[in-house]
């Protein structure tokens, strides 16, 4: 039996009041994933939305709504399945889900420059991390390098295809 893939999306951080909230600290582009009713896999187990703030970032949980039973649940990481991901977060055109992206193969004009082993996040920017292909590698390019996940790189993405077109990444290997 497959392992299903389990994504991080929150962490639950010190009580807050006497009625069993807990502070949010969110890991996740989608806070609209956090509703009243819906629940969560967790590091302490499967945990149900009692009470969600997400302006004072505060969430209460089902059997759990008073602090000192509620105290046990901090530092709980939450957890959401692909299927919960999917049906839980809207995408505008032109966004992919970070999972999406993994294991796409990168092309800059007709030249396979590697596959997308994890999209990283470093200050605002989204940055694809690559895994150089071993063509390149035997020419002695750099393992690995980071494109930036902005327009002025990425041209297309095909995610059925699993092949993102960039331009100017070439020269970023080089410079690796």
């Amino acid at each position: 039996m497959q392992k299903t893939k389990k994504f991080f999306i929150a962490q639950v951080g010190k009580t807050h009041g006497l009625h069993g909230d807990l502070k949010l600290h969110l890991h996740t582009d989608f806070p609209e994933q956090f509703k009243v009713g819906y629940s969560f896999d967790s590091s302490v187990g499967r945990l149900t939305i009692s009470r969600i703030n997400l302006k004072r970032g505060t969430i209460a949980f089902r059997d759990y709504e008073n602090i000192d039973i509620a105290k046990k649940l901090t530092n709980a990481k939450l957890y959401a399945s692909l299927d919960e991901t999917k049906e839980r977060c809207h995408l505008n055109e032109g966004e992919y889900f970070w999972f999406d992206l993994e294991g796409c193969r990168v092309v800059e004009d007709n030249i396979t420059l590697g596959i997308v082993k994890e999209v990283q996040r470093l200050a605002d920017i989204n940055y694809l991390y690559i895994k150089t292909d071993r063509s390149l590698i035997d020419k002695g390019f750099s393992n690995s390098f980071l494109i930036p996940n902005i327009d002025r790189y990425i041209i297309s993405t095909n995610i059925e295809d699993k092949i993102i077109t960039v331009k100017d990444s070439m020269d970023i290997l080089e410079a690796s």
